[in-house]
């Protein structure tokens, strides 16, 4: 009898449960009545805690298009995976293992983005055997073209930018939409391509505030009723880019903003002497319906990793490269962030096309 653990890890995205059934029905497919599958409760710290349930057919019906992750999340920090929890005397790695091998695991199947990566690679290094799969909004994970999730977000952000597209040629304004993205900007990349926003800002392209009121006066002198920004939430100016990293870290702790796009308001209100409003999504880019892309995706994720059970190949994440799912080792995966290059062929149509980086 093959015993598999499940667990999604981090921050929830659209296309966690299409991931769950995908690697859960080809598993079935592939061991027949031969397998168990167990579902680990809220990511990481069901394993350390030892709260899981061994799940049923049954389970993984009807979760294709179903939003959230009938699994649970949570975060658990990597920096913090080796810490002894000093209150309850917990070695969390130790737990985890102690989880694994109570449950009489041949393998463990865990999705997740970054943090849940490092984390997985570590695991491995220790000895247990594990199977990956890439997710998040941010399609930030080292080692695929593609993280489920993102496609689906980025059809709720250019949703929300074209909603607005409406509202500010109505009323003749500027608006900045904030789109997520904390360390990189692919998710704003695409969804102000696509919402065709005037301005696009990035954490891989410090941006000249100057130069951004230069472009929306020039907008406006060309007779445009209004301009759209798309600011990622980890956008930093050319002066932050220049700065220490703890410099910067505290900089941001103490400024007198909700968010970097209501700094940007402040800074071209001083300049232009116009107002402008901002809207955050935020956590609506996170749910919702997978989008078919994605639930396409997810199934061919789901596949390789129960393919990948069935050969008895651990320590590896299903990535997609070049139209193919390959298998990643994880340490190639772990500890890498995948940001977006400056001269990508994005990048260089959107130039093409008028829109700026504030650069």
């Amino acid at each position: 009898m093959k015993k598999v653990g499940i667990l999604t890890s981090g921050g929830d995205c659209q296309g966690l449960n299409a991931a769950i059934r995908g690697v859960a029905k080809s598993l079935y497919e592939q061991f027949s009545d031969d397998v168990e599958i167990y579902g680990i409760q809220d990511g990481y710290g069901g394993l350390i805690n030892g709260v899981y349930k061994k799940m049923k057919k049954s389970d993984f019906s009807g979760i294709l298009t179903l939003g959230g992750t009938i699994l649970g999340t949570s975060r658990q920090p990597f920096k913090m995976m080796r810490v002894i929890d000093e209150e309850n005397n917990l070695d969390k790695v130790k737990a985890m293992k102690n989880t694994y091998r109570q449950i009489g695991l041949d393998c463990l199947v865990i999705i997740g983005g970054n943090g849940t990566h490092k984390s997985a690679n570590m695991l491995w290094e220790e000895g247990l055997n594990v199977v990956t799969m890439p997710k998040t909004i941010d399609n930030d994970v080292w080692g695929t073209d593609m993280t489920f999730g993102f496609y689906s977000a980025v059809d709720i952000a250019t949703q929300v930018i074209d909603c607005i597209h409406t509202t500010a040629t109505s009323h003749g304004r500027v608006f900045i939409v904030e789109i997520m993205g904390h360390k990189v900007g692919w998710l704003n990349l695409y969804a102000g391509i696509a919402g065709g926003a005037d301005v696009v800002l990035l954490p891989e392209i410090p941006y000249d505030i100057n130069k951004v009121a230069q472009v929306l006066e020039r907008r406006e002198n060309d007779g445009k009723r209004f301009s759209i920004l798309a600011v990622a939430e980890g956008a930093i100016s050319k002066d932050e880019s220049e700065m220490k990293k703890k410099d910067f870290k505290a900089g941001r702790e103490n400024m007198p903003y909700p968010s970097v796009s209501y700094r940007i308001a402040d800074e071209l209100k001083a300049a232009m002497g116009q107002e402008i409003r901002v809207t955050v999504p935020g956590h609506f880019q996170r749910g919702g319906s997978p989008c078919a892309y994605d639930r396409v995706l997810c199934t061919r994720f789901g596949a390789a990793a129960a393919r990948l059970i069935k050969q008895e190949k651990y320590g590896y994440m299903t990535g997609l490269k070049n139209g193919l799912i390959v298998p990643v080792p994880l340490g190639e995966v772990a500890g890498k962030l995948k940001r977006v290059p400056v001269d990508c062929d994005e990048i260089l149509a959107a130039r093409e096309m008028g829109i700026s980086f504030g650069d």
